[in-house]
């Protein structure tokens, strides 16, 4: 009977010791298989992420280009704001409308002198947009300040400037083109 009972001992044992092998091998394949379907997730989420960042970035471009290309729209002209008009062929002068233009900014300007000039006697000046700040006591100039209104100041002038040179380079092919 000892011997019978060693020898059941020994086969049980022995089974559990296979079905461990078997349980592992199977525990492997298990840990594979999901390995792989994670790692072809993680693989989707980035290629989704990658497209999107390209179309953000073509939107950004798209967006640059529009920019950096202005429509035209005859209303957002700076001439058209003091009534001149321009057109392929010609150019049309509302008088009434240039005259009211430079009359209301004459009486900015006559205002703005006014109030500079009696804050100057006064001892007094208060320009913040400008960057200076002068009163009894002190003198405070903001450099950076001065500097970014003195190029908004040029970037407005500027835009006069490339209209006048517009309108004379089509009223000179105009006329070479007459010739």
């Amino acid at each position: 009977m000892r011997y019978l009972l060693i020898a059941l001992t020994l086969l049980f044992s022995l089974n559990g010791c296979q079905d461990k092998k078997n349980t592992e091998e199977a525990q492997a394949k298990h840990d594979a298989q999901i390995a792989k379907q994670v790692r072809a997730e993680v693989l989707a989420e980035f290629e989704t992420k990658k497209k999107q960042e390209a179309e953000e970035e073509k939107k950004l471009q798209t967006q640059k280009t529009a920019e950096a290309k202005p429509s035209f729209d005859p209303k957002n002209v700076p001439l058209n704001q003091m009534g001149v008009h321009v057109e392929e062929s010609s150019i049309t002068i509302d008088t009434n409308k240039t005259k009211t233009f430079l009359n209301d900014l004459s009486k900015k300007l006559e205002m703005h002198m006014k109030k500079i000039s009696d804050d100057l006697e006064k001892g007094i000046v208060d320009a913040k947009e400008a960057g200076v700040e002068i009163n009894k006591e002190h003198i405070n100039i903001d450099l950076n300040k001065t500097q970014d209104m003195l190029e908004a100041w040029g970037k407005k002038i500027q835009v006069f400037v490339d209209e006048f040179d517009k309108v004379s380079q089509s009223d000179q092919n105009e006329n070479n083109n007459s010739k």
